[in-house]
C-alpha cells in the first residue's frame, strides 16, 4: 500500500520531467537533422567540426574557465568568513539578494557604471588615469559573469564549511599543524563536494552565456550560447542552432559526470585520510 502511495505521488515529478526536461532535448536532437530548407542531412554536424565553430567552442570554455575560476577564487574565502561572523545567515542572505534581481537589470546597471560618463570612469578622472574604455572588454565580461555567478558559488561551499567537523580542525592545529596545512589536508578536502557543486553551478550556465555577452561585451566575446541565440534568431537556421545545443548538452551532461561524486564515500575517505 506505501508503495503504491509513493509511487502515485512521482507522477507529477515524472510528467514534469518527462515535458520540460525529456522533451526539449528530443525536439533539439530532432531540429539538428534539418537544413535550412527542411531537408534531413548530416551536414550540420559536419559543419560544427570545422574551424570556426572549434575555436567558437574552445573560446566557451576558456571563459567559462576563467569566470569559474575567478568565482573561486572570490567565494571560498568569502564563505569561510561567513562561517566565523557572528550574523552570518543575514550575511548569506546579503549576498544571495542581488541574485533575486533580473539578469537584464543587472547588465543594463553595469552598463551605466562602466559607461564613458559613468561611475567608474569618474572615479579614474578623478584621481588623474582618465576616462578608458572598460566597457566591451574581455575584463568587463568576465567581471559581469563573475558578479553575476557568486552568490551560486558561496551558498555550496558554505553549506559544505557549515556541516563540517570542527574538532578535526582542532585536532590538526593540536598536532602541529600550521594554519595552511590544516586548511590544505583537513578543511579543503572535506569541503570538495561543495567546491565541485560551485563549479557546477556557475561553469554549466557559463557555457552558454549570450545575453551579457552582446550588452557588456559587446559581440566581442563570441560563445555557443551566442552562436544558438544567432541561428535561431537571426539567420533562422534551426538545425544549426539545435546542432551546437546538442555538442552543448553533451558537454553539460560530460562535465556533471567528471565533476560528480559520491558523498557519503568521498568524505568516509577523506575522514579516514586525515584520521
Amino acid at each position: 500500500m506505501r508503495t503504491n502511495t509513493r509511487n502515485f505521488y512521482l507522477i507529477p515529478y515524472l510528467l514534469w520531467i518527462a515535458l520540460f526536461v525529456i522533451t526539449p532535448i528530443v525536439l533539439v536532437v530532432y531540429y539538428s537533422f534539418f537544413d535550412v530548407e527542411g531537408n534531413v542531412t548530416l551536414s550540420n554536424y559536419e559543419k560544427f567540426f570545422t574551424p570556426v565553430y572549434l575555436r567558437m567552442t574552445l573560446s566557451s570554455f576558456w571563459y567559462a574557465f576563467l569566470i569559474t575560476a575567478f568565482s573561486l577564487l572570490v567565494a571560498y574565502p568569502a564563505a569561510y568568513l561567513l562561517t566565523r561572523t557572528k550574523h552570518k545567515q543575514l550575511w548569506l542572505l546579503l549576498i544571495i539578494l542581488p541574485s533575486w534581481i533580473n539578469l537584464l537589470l543587472k547588465a543594463y546597471a553595469f552598463l551605466g557604471l562602466f559607461g564613458t560618463y559613468g561611475l567608474v570612469n569618474g572615479v579614474l578622472k578623478f584621481v588623474g588615469i582618465g576616462t578608458q574604455q572598460i566597457l566591451f572588454t574581455d575584463f568587463s565580461f568576465i567581471f559581469v559573469s563573475v558578479y553575476i555567478f557568486i552568490p551560486f558559488m558561496i551558498l555550496p561551499i558554505f553549506n559544505s564549511l557549515e556541516e563540517m567537523n570542527p574538532s578535526l580542525v582542532f585536532a590538526a592545529r593540536d598536532l602541529g599543524a600550521s594554519p595552511w596545512t590544516a586548511f590544505r589536508r583537513v578543511i579543503f578536502p572535506l569541503t570538495l563536494n561543495g567546491v565541485k557543486s560551485g563549479c557546477q553551478a556557475v561553469f554549466i550556465p557559463a557555457l552558454s552565456l549570450f545575453m551579457i555577452t552582446r550588452l557588456i561585451a559587446g559581440n566581442r566575446v563570441i560563445t555557443l550560447g551566442t552562436a544558438i541565440e544567432q541561428h535561431f534568431l537571426v539567420t533562422q537556421d534551426w538545425g544549426m542552432g539545435a546542432t551546437i545545443a546538442v555538442f552543448l548538452i553533451i558537454a553539460m551532461v560530460v562535465i556533471m559526470l567528471l565533476t560528480g561524486s559520491r558523498k557519503r564515500g568521498l568524505q568516509n575517505n577523506e575522514t579516514r585520510k586525515i584520521a
